[in-house]
């Protein structure tokens, strides 16, 4: 048995594999696979609709509120959210909490002005900023709540004076959020929603339509709106298993359940870490991710043995970004408590033996 913890894609649910395998042969029993029906057939408008409907119902999405399934990734939205909301000579806030943060403002700078109004940087990210003032004057402010490469995580949102957008690809549908206080959330699915190839994406419709550009139909929000996420042909099979993961998640009692067992799994794994003596965190108690925990060796060179270890073990998708080094544990929803019990198992293990 293989203990999945890579940082993405993600581990997908073994029943959500087991239907999407055999909708790829016969999609519910019409003798056609999934991959070949028309996008505009009534089989596939159903399996949409009822994607939309589910990451409503689990995210109490209010009204006034968009939901999309776009192609692209996340990354795409770091440049289709300036383009919708910055006006030309306009200035947007920026959070500089990782990597991806990053990225997200130096494609906002080829629309306007940006004010990063915090960064973590300095210390190669091992928190989360919170002393700022977000600036009345800019058109919205982007954070992104988790940090996949560093293991940190915004545990409460900033209050704001103008619209939140949020980069929540890594760890949507892991906590209870209250959608009404951001103006746009996206996320690519392949963490907790489904395989890569769709970004789900939710607007509030009000704060569309004032930038002023002229804007490609396809970066276009709008458009999207308007074309239902079928403006093209949209990626079939990523919403189809986006949709599947989402009924299950609905099974388990939706998102405050399973938040549980997130705390529940990272809590036990951070209690090793801070006991045992060869290995440490990486980043601030209080902003230790729920999603991606990240520690290293205390010696570094027995980080090549312990990642031995965990590979007799069947523990994969264990080893820290580059940036980081050390060792990740991408612990997303569809981890089973069991496979962290294994991954501390080998850890005491490995005190043993080197201690």
């Amino acid at each position: 048995m293989k203990h999945n913890f890579g940082a993405g894609p993600g581990i997908l649910p073994h029943e959500v594999l087991k239907q999407a395998a055999a909708a790829v042969v016969d999609f519910n029993g019409i003798g056609l696979s999934l991959l070949e029906i028309s996008h505009r057939s009534a089989e596939f408008e159903a399996v949409l609709d009822e994607a939309v409907k589910l990451v409503k119902e689990l995210l109490g999405v209010p009204e006034g509120y968009s939901v999309l399934f776009l192609q692209g990734g996340a990354s795409t939205q770091f440049a289709m959210v300036p383009y919708n909301l910055l006006p030309e000579g306009g200035k947007a806030a920026y959070l500089e909490s990782g990597v991806w943060a990053n990225k997200a403002l130096k494609e906002a700078k080829f629309f306007g002005e940006v004010e990063v109004v915090a960064t973590s940087k300095e210390s190669n990210f091992t928190y989360i900023p919170k002393d700022f003032t977000i600036p009345a004057d800019a058109a919205y402010f982007h954070i992104t709540s988790n940090n996949t490469i560093y293991g940190t995580q915004l545990h409460e949102f900033f209050p704001s004076p103008i619209p939140v957008v949020c980069d929540m690809s890594s760890d949507i549908f892991s906590r209870k959020i209250n959608v009404a206080d951001f103006g746009i959330i996206y996320a690519g699915a392949q963490k907790n929603m489904g395989p890569a190839g769709t970004t789900l994406v939710i607007i509030k419709d009000e704060i569309l339509g004032k930038s002023g550009r002229k804007i490609p139909a396809m970066l276009n929000y709008q458009t999207q709106i308007e074309g239902g996420s079928m403006y093209n042909t949209p990626p079939v099979f990523a919403i189809y298993v986006s949709m599947l993961t989402l009924n299950w998640l609905k099974s388990k009692g939706g998102v405050e359940a399973i938040a549980k067992e997130n705390v529940a799994k990272s809590k036990v794994l951070y209690e090793e870490i801070d006991r045992n003596p060869l290995f440490k965190p990486v980043c601030a108690v209080e902003d230790r991710s729920d999603m991606n925990v990240c520690f290293v060796a205390e010696n570094p060179e027995h980080e090549k043995p312990f990642l031995k270890l965990c590979d007799e073990k069947g523990i994969v998708g264990i080893k820290g970004h580059r940036s980081v080094g050390g060792f990740r544990a991408s612990i997303y929803n569809a981890l089973p408590i069991t496979s962290i019990y294994v991954l501390i198992d080998a850890m005491r293990e490995f005190a043993e033996k080197n201690s």
